[in-house]
């Protein structure tokens, strides 16, 4: 797979793709998604078309950030089947790692040009 990521021209960028946080946000909601599917299957509940929409609530610089998740699903569901989503929702990977304590270690590596 190739993946391109760009900023906006007033950002410095050409908007030749998605932002970085764009991408991040993109991961969220498909990971939330595949997961919640993924779960109905085996439970063999029929969702129909799953959407997810992935929202950062805080500007860039704001302390704590804060996204937002809407899973929406065409279904009918019990309240305790929308609650069993919805904590489902909240164990797809990529919401793990971003609730969890994160480390990062940066590295910078010299290669010859190509």
């Amino acid at each position: 797979h190739h993946v391109v990521s760009d900023e906006l021209p007033e950002k410095g960028g050409n908007d030749e793709g998605p932002s970085a946080s764009r991408l991040l946000l993109a991961s969220l909601a498909a990971c939330t998604a595949t997961t919640v599917e993924m779960y109905a299957d085996r439970k063999g509940w029929e969702l129909g078309s799953v959407e997810v929409e992935a929202t950062r609530e805080s500007d860039e610089r704001a302390q704590p950030v804060r996204y937002s998740v809407e899973v929406r699903i065409p279904a009918p569901l019990t309240g305790e089947q929308k609650e069993r989503i919805k904590a489902i929702a909240a164990k797809c990977p990529v919401h793990r790692t971003l609730t969890g304590e994160v480390e990062i270690e940066d590295r910078v590596e010299l290669v010859a040009a190509r």
